[in-house]
């Protein structure tokens, strides 16, 4: 706290559980409840029952659930392979070179994400390169979207990089890409794994591209909870996002333990 006196510090608390209650933490604890409701009274659920869980942890919802881990999964390795060779690619090139790179990367997120998925589905629905009506052209949408975060961490965490780490090992006689492997990539790893959180939390929830490309037999959770909520199953739709906020924050959980290791490493 950059306040130093109590009643500036009990102000300032205030404010933010005001500010962070209704804005933030409001919103999901009323999902979290209507998960469990059985009617709606007034502002809020009421009643209580489990059974809404049983439907958004079995047969499609569960189907869609592994659709969802995969499809991110999937988008957020391809994300950091890209982004990450790019950025290592960008940090060698000149200020022209820097800024168009950054411009390429920053594209994808600076337009709204339907039109990333009308873009997909006109450049992949003729040979050579037919996706259209497979999961591929799903994890390739994802993979476009999320990248752009993967090139813009890997990116900063270059630049803050002390280079008389990479100087000493080039002047030992290691080549370039022993250094790359044994000097760069450890030091970066906090980045990679802070960019592979982002990605898969993004993916996990993207919802507008999605919209436009899956096929019947890949639907990701996103998608489920839309169309249940669509056809008026609101507390049913309410359980599925629950177990998809778990599903999210559980592996982001672990990632940030992986990224507290490396940390320290």
């Amino acid at each position: 706290m950059l306040v130093h006196s109590r009643p500036g510090t009990w102000a300032t608390w205030a404010l933010f559980f005001l500010l962070f209650l209704p804005l933030f933490a409001l919103p999901l604890l009323v999902i979290v409840a209507a998960s469990f409701a059985t009617n709606w009274s007034g502002a809020f659920p009421s009643g209580f029952t489990g059974g809404h869980y049983q439907a958004a942890t079995s047969g499609d919802s569960l189907t869609a659930l592994a659709t969802s881990l995969v499809t991110a999964v999937t988008a957020s390795v391809l994300a950091l392979v890209v982004g990450g060779w790019a950025a290592l690619a960008a940090a060698s090139l000149k200020k022209t070179g820097r800024r168009f790179m950054d411009a390429l990367f920053v594209l994808p997120v600076a337009v709204p994400s339907v039109v990333v998925g009308l873009a997909v589905l006109v450049a992949f629905s003729k040979p050579p390169m037919l996706l259209n009506g497979t999961r591929w052209i799903v994890i390739v949408a994802h993979t476009i979207l999320v990248t752009a975060f993967a090139y813009q961490s890997v990116a900063a965490a270059v630049v803050r990089l002390d280079p008389a780490y990479e100087q000493a090992a080039a002047s030992l006689g290691a080549r370039p890409a022993y250094v790359l492997w044994k000097v760069k990539l450890p030091l970066l790893l906090p980045s990679l794994n802070a960019a592979a959180g982002l990605c898969f939390a993004l993916s996990m929830g993207e919802l507008s591209a999605t919209m436009m490309l899956y096929p019947p037999d890949w639907m990701p959770l996103p998608v489920q909870i839309y169309a249940t909520t669509d056809r008026g199953s609101l507390f049913t739709g309410s359980a599925i996002a629950v177990v998809l906020m778990a599903a999210t924050l559980l592996v982001l959980l672990a990632v940030s333990r992986i990224r507290t290791k490396a940390s320290y490493r």
